[in-house]
């Protein structure tokens, strides 16, 4: 890493003038990603409710509306009188042909439950043509202005509604995210270095990686479906660790130059110190997100994809552009001043004497107190998640007032006479005889309504089970699972799918997943620490202390999201459950960042480590020499977090908030309690290893360059923080 900060000091102006045309080309691909991203994804494509939606599309045709439009009189008139019914019809008649496969009206025969109980107003069903979820997505735009009726309101919902309106919540949201998070961590990063210049490499490396984030993004929806909701994520992580990843490179060589060391050299040894660090970080946040491609769901394997490629993109920043604006600035990183930031000298930190040693050592006097009390406390945060109740993403994860959640909202609550909850039963290789006799089968079931043969075509035959329980409570997954439970006529096949059963779909295939994601992350993690501190006891104990915290962030967001405590303040509507995909992610995520000030503290633990081999002192002096690093890092990601927590998409607040508790209590209760406790009662036994590993780790293992770590052990770290950054730490 030291040869490569080299290289890259040498040829500063070519990477610069790289970095710069880049950054314009995945400006200008990357401004059309909006307009390429799907919605859905949360299915398993190859589970049975999958395959019974692609057989019935293939024999029947698509059944389902994707629009639906809501004509409401406004004069007092009845929404089923002729004036109502000549205006409606005109419009329906006049929608492009091309673009519509299918309109049920109020008046169309065999319609019904299309009229509200109070008679004022009549629903349309609108399938739209084409092939795929982006088609329809455009024949939509299309058709919405077409919708409209002279003297009736018109409200306009479904499938292909709700994802407009997504995708418009996404952009404000984005946009509001961005406005409120560039200013603030501005400021903040002004607090931090004391100087305006320092300040301004954090916010530009932020503002590269968002460019860069969206540009991959295209980029790899042009090879699979990517989801919109990867946005909000992706941009959270881009933003964020390109912050982070700047902060930590920019300290660290501000205090090479205090050192004595001339611009190259210091950027040599910011790369092979801070910028391992950030290499670490970086490849254990993608590591954790990687794992998202175990999963066959398009939403979770989208944001594995493009979380890999935030992660990624502000990695290659830190360890490349930043490097080389370093190099052009040398001791100008120090311009513009804040006369009342002024810096101080030398300090506490550099020998290790400070609040955060003090902290650490009273810690390290009774561990064992210290160890359980925390870690009680956050299991004891984790409580609610034993309780968590699972469902999937709809309507509702819209703001209130949205149209198209509005219509939703309508149908069920003034639309009685629309048929309840529905199943689909596929039965193929059968007679009618046979058919029939499965039907009676299907409705002896108890909780069916009903059974109607609704077609039938090509040796198929469908069948609509009808079911009064909620489509997405637990009642109604046990219906699902006794109707498949049916035996099909004897040499048939019958697939049951519908919304209830895409759910018990979902949640089977995360659940057979998940053993297999949980292994992916923890192996990788306890492989790529011990590549970086030589030890096999550090990476287990890194992986439960995290584990607890992640438990915690979960209860949190159960106790406020599912339970609906705080939900008035949030501004989001509880369901009182959680969508089953958002924990997953959230674990990839979680996992991944909690990692990140792991790796920080860890580093400066070893520098300190392989100089006195004194456990206790390593630990108290690396806890201090971080100290401001972290509260200011973790300080700086809550900001972006914290805008991301304004969405108005309900998931994406929710993994805002759990990951602002979880940055939150990594960079205090973890940092400063439970990892001292640990490593006080481990002693020495922190930095074991079996010795054939501990001899390849002495020859091949990723550890500092010796010079530099000679010196940062002897000159201390941290001393270049301005007086706000000591104010922020405290």
């Amino acid at each position: 890493m030291k040869r490569w900060g080299q290289l890259v000091a040498r040829r500063r102006w070519v990477v610069l003038a790289a970095a710069a045309l880049t950054a314009v080309l995945a400006g200008v691909w990357g401004a059309g990603v909006f307009g390429v991203l799907s919605d859905g994804g949360f299915e398993d494509p190859d589970s049975e409710s999958a395959r019974a939606d692609q057989q019935i599309a293939e024999t029947f045709g698509r059944v389902d509306a994707d629009v639906l439009v809501l004509y409401t009189a406004t004069s007092g008139s009845a929404a089923d009188s002729p004036a109502v019914e000549r205006t409606v019809t005109d419009v329906v008649d006049a929608l492009p042909a091309g673009l519509v496969d299918s309109v049920a009206t109020p008046w169309t025969p065999g319609a019904q439950g299309l009229i509200s109980d109070d008679r004022r107003s009549a629903l349309v069903a609108i399938t739209l043509a084409g092939g795929d979820d982006e088609e329809r997505a455009d024949a939509y735009e299309q058709v919405r202005p077409d919708l409209d009726a002279a003297g009736l309101r018109t409200q306009v919902g479904g499938g292909a509604a709700v994802f407009s309106d997504v995708g418009t919540q996404v952009g404000e949201d984005i946009a509001r995210a961005e406005s409120l998070t560039i200013p603030v961590v501005l400021v903040i990063s002004v607090l931090v270095f004391g100087s305006l210049v320092a300040a301004l490499l954090p916010t530009l490396m932020g503002a590269m990686a968002i460019i860069g984030s969206f540009a991959v993004l295209r980029l790899f929806s042009t090879v699979t479906d990517v989801s919109i909701f990867a946005i909000n994520v992706i941009t959270l992580l881009g933003l964020g660790l390109a912050i982070d990843y700047a902060l930590f490179m920019v300290s660290r060589f501000r205090e090479e130059l205090g050192h004595g060391r001339n611009t190259a050299d210091a950027v040599a040894v910011t790369m092979a110190t801070a910028g391992r660090t950030v290499a670490f970080s970086g490849l254990t946040v993608a590591v954790a997100l990687a794992s998202l491609l175990l999963f066959p769901q398009t939403f979770l394997r989208s944001m594995g994809f493009g979380g890999m490629a935030a992660v990624l993109v502000a990695m290659v920043l830190a360890l490349t552009l930043l490097p080389a604006l370093l190099a052009v600035l040398g001791p100008r990183v120090e311009r513009g001043r804040v006369p009342f930031l002024r810096r101080r000298g030398r300090h506490a930190a550099d020998t290790g004497r400070g609040a955060w040693a003090r902290i650490a050592h009273a810690v390290m006097r009774r561990p064992v107190a210290f160890l359980t009390v925390t870690a009680a406390a956050l299991l004891a945060l984790g409580v609610p998640f034993m309780h968590v109740q699972w469902t999937s993403v709809d309507h509702r994860v819209l703001p209130e007032g949205t149209e198209s959640r509005i219509v939703a909202e309508r149908i069920e609550s003034d639309f009685s006479g629309r048929p309840g909850s529905v199943a689909s039963a596929v039965v193929s290789g059968a007679d009618r005889a046979d058919v029939e006799t499965y039907a009676r089968a299907l409705r002896a079931v108890p909780g069916v309504d009903d059974v109607q043969r609704v077609d039938e075509a090509d040796g198929r035959s469908l069948l609509e089970v009808s079911y009064p329980a909620q489509a997405q409570s637990e009642p109604a997954r046990q219906l699902v699972q006794s109707l498949r439970d049916v035996p099909p006529p004897s040499g048939a096949a019958a697939l049951v799918g519908g919304e209830t059963a895409t759910l018990v779909d979902l949640l089977g295939s995360l659940a057979d997943t998940l053993p297999w994601m949980a292994l992916v992350i923890v192996s990788a993690m306890l492989v790529l620490l011990f590549l970086a501190f030589g030890s096999v006891v550090l990476p287990i104990k890194a992986v439960i202390v995290n584990a607890i915290s992640v438990v915690a962030s979960f209860g949190v967001v159960t106790w406020v999201f599912q339970d609906g405590n705080l939900a008035d303040t949030l501004g989001f509507t509880p369901l009182g459950a959680l969508d089953a995909t958002q924990p997953i992610l959230m674990l990839a995520i979680l996992f991944g960042l909690s990692m990140d000030y792991e790796v920080f503290l860890l580093s400066r633990i070893r520098e300190q480590w392989d100089r006195t081999h004194d456990n206790a002192a390593a630990v108290a002096t690396g806890l201090q020499r971080t100290g401001g690093i972290i509260t200011s890092a973790a300080l700086l990601l809550a900001v972006v977090i914290g805008a991301f927590s304004t969405s108005g998409i309900t998931f994406i607040k929710m993994i805002g908030v759990g990951m602002l508790v979880a940055i939150v209590l990594d960079a205090t209760v973890v940092r400063a309690l439970l990892v001292p406790a640990a490593m006080r009662l481990m002693g020495t036994a922190n930095w074991w290893a079996p010795a054939p590993m501990a001899r390849w780790w002495q020859r091949h293992g990723f550890r500092e360059d010796d010079a530099s770590v000679a010196v940062a052990g002897a000159q201390g770290t941290g001393s270049e923080l301005s007086e706000g950054a000591r104010i922020l730490a405290r």
